[in-house]
């Protein structure tokens, strides 16, 4: 089981444009079961962490049903942004006091850490993320919200080329 922070990054390192658009990345061509896809990685997933602009984001442009099966949890001090119709957490607080909770939902599976830099470099100072997955797209944004907006060390452990982007998997070093 591991802690994954599973996301994608314009070539200057940024998760997000200024206007908090990912069309950079969704008009781009690439294989969801190919090198570093995320159908396969989804299968290896027991449960999610996002922050609020993440859900915010997946609330807007994917109305409905909840799309994960898995136990899924969002950070937030706005627990009303949730729709009811969502079987989602909402916690507040110290990631430490949260994650052991997210490890139990997991059942032995990998927790994913979904979207936005400010998630991830909670988790990472915190020293809990064992795998950081990038797919780079060849572009580059000038501004937006950094991919991990920490100081931290990572080790390669492999990378591969899938339609447009470069991935590459990272561990804790």
């Amino acid at each position: 089981m591991a802690c994954v922070y599973f996301t994608a990054s314009s070539l200057d390192g940024f998760v997000v444009d200024e206007h908090d658009s990912l069309d950079w990345l969704t008009s781009r061509q690439h294989d969801p079961d190919g090198p570093f896809g995320v159908d396969a990685f989804m299968t290896n997933i027991g449960a999610l962490v996002m922050g609020s602009a993440t859900y915010e984001w997946i609330l807007k442009n994917h109305p409905g049903p909840w799309m994960y099966d898995q136990p899924s949890w969002v950070l937030t001090t706005r627990p009303e942004i949730v729709a009811e119709e969502h079987p989602v957490h909402t916690f507040s607080g110290e990631i430490t006091d949260v994650y052991p909770h997210i490890r139990l939902a997991a059942d032995g599976k990998d927790v994913w850490l979904v979207g936005g830099g400010q998630v991830a470099a909670q988790f990472t100072a915190a020293g809990l993320v064992d795998q950081m997955i990038v797919t780079y797209a060849p572009c580059s944004l000038g501004s937006g919200a950094r991919v991990l907006p920490v100081r931290s060390e990572w080790k390669l452990a492999d990378s591969a080329v899938n339609g447009e982007f470069v991935c590459a998997r990272w561990v804790a070093a």
